[in-house]
């Protein structure tokens, strides 16, 4: 199966539309209406934000095109994976001490909000702990070794390095790999019903989801207007939370980011084979730079993903374009049926790192986790309700770092970034 087209409001043909949790379908706005903050995109960053505004007795309206966790946010690979595309000492080399520090200090915050949120609001999205990063090849597993001492000399303990093939075997049984970082503060969910239960938490709070609501247009000013086709919302504060689905709404978001697809397939449930392939039940993301991601889902599925088509064009068949890579890891899966096959966008910056800033006084973005955006669109919101509600402190750690266009702009940034990407990948062929 492949996923709807960006045009449809269905949500993709996946497995987690599949095993989604019921959840009412939202009419689209009709006449006019007002807020305190008025959010463009139901996913999570969109959610985040509006539930910690909504707890501090804002009234929040988000406005989705499609459905709620229509894009990204229901798509994903499921997995809390804890700082940001690129890790703090790539951003100290990049930017500086003063830049990275107040970034450091909210890398594990996401993954908190994330459990934080399913604890409080009592979300079914098959929630469990456990994370490992591997490696392919000796080289690769320093790469580990370093990212170890990086994140216990940030004060993030508990992490385990495995690098004989026995050990590495209780936690994944496979040849595949040199060595496993387990983090126990890693973990893996149904995105989809995380996406639908923040959806019902904000609703309990006062707030008010429109679906099936494209916004055409968003006139500045105090109040801002949101407009779509049949109505329109006046709002002290306006956040574009759209990332890699804002299309043309916003020409100067757009310019400096670039959409991005990634693939995801779901066998069919495994029994006891389940178990033993992944005896530890955490989920798992190789080091590479092109990575394969994996884990078990709660009735015994492999759901595997990996790879990037530029441009964020949908492949015609997902399954031939990820199975090998997971028969690589797992031959046993060779003669499974593959049930579900998917895509779904992510937004790419140059620079891999968020984007985050004001259109004008009075409305907020954010964009571009670049294939990282768990943890940082649940941390994200949280940073975006502070700002709104007066405290711009962290807000101001993620709006300074610039913003760069891709060389050649719009026209040439696919295939200059996918001659890069061939580069990286025969690096990582070569396990270097």
């Amino acid at each position: 199966m492949v996923a709807a087209a960006q045009n449809d409001t269905s949500h993709a043909p996946s497995y987690y539309a599949h095993s989604a949790n019921p959840s009412p379908e939202r009419p689209p706005l009709q006449g006019s209406t007002e807020a305190d903050v008025c959010i463009v995109g139901g996913g999570y960053t969109g959610l985040s934000a509006g539930i910690a505004l909504a707890e501090a007795g804002m009234k929040v309206v988000i406005l989705e095109q499609a459905r709620v966790g229509w894009g990204a946010s229901g798509r994903n690979g499921g997995q809390i994976v804890h700082s940001f595309s690129r890790d703090i000492d790539v951003i100290e080399r990049s930017y500086g001490k003063a830049v990275a520090a107040p970034l450091a200090g909210m890398m594990f915050e996401g993954a908190q909000v994330i459990r934080e949120r399913v604890a409080k609001y009592n979300i079914d999205c098959d929630l469990k702990d456990g994370g490992i990063f591997s490696a392919i090849s000796p080289r690769k597993a320093k790469g580990l070794v370093e990212q170890k001492k990086l994140w216990e000399k940030l004060g993030h303990p508990g992490l385990t390095l495995v690098d004989t093939p026995a050990d590495v075997r209780q936690y994944v049984n496979t040849d595949r790999y040199s060595a496993l970082l387990i983090d126990p503060t890693g973990g893996h969910f149904h995105p989809l019903n995380l996406a639908l239960g923040e959806a019902t938490a904000l609703e309990s709070l006062g707030g008010t989801i429109y679906e099936h609501c494209a916004v055409v247009k968003i006139e500045r000013g105090e109040p801002a207007t949101v407009r779509t086709a049949q109505g329109n919302v006046r709002a002290r504060y306006v956040i574009v939370a759209c990332n890699a689905y804002i299309g043309d709404l916003e020409p100067k978001l757009a310019a400096k980011s670039m959409p991005c697809g990634t693939q995801i397939i779901t066998t069919e449930p495994l029994g006891a084979l389940a178990d033993e392939l992944v005896p530890s039940d955490h989920c798992v993301e190789d080091n590479n730079f092109l990575l394969d991601y994996f884990r078990l889902t709660a009735d015994k599925r492999m759901l595997f993903g990996g790879g990037v088509v530029y441009g964020a064009r949908d492949p015609k068949e997902v399954t031939s374009l990820i199975r090998p890579q997971m028969e690589k890891v797992f031959p046993q899966l060779k003669d499974v049926k593959v049930d579900f096959g998917w895509t779904g966008n992510f937004l790419l910056t140059l620079s891999r790192m968020p984007q985050v800033g004001t259109l004008a006084p009075n409305i907020y973005y954010s964009q571009g986790c670049s294939g990282h955006g768990i943890t940082f669109t649940h941390l994200i919101g949280r940073v975006l309700g502070e700002a709104i509600k007066g405290d711009a402190s962290r807000f101001g750690a993620f709006s300074r770092l610039p913003h760069h266009p891709f060389p050649g702009g719009r026209l040439f940034r696919v295939p200059f970034t996918a001659i890069g990407a061939l580069w990286y990948q025969m690096r990582d062929q070569l396990g270097v």
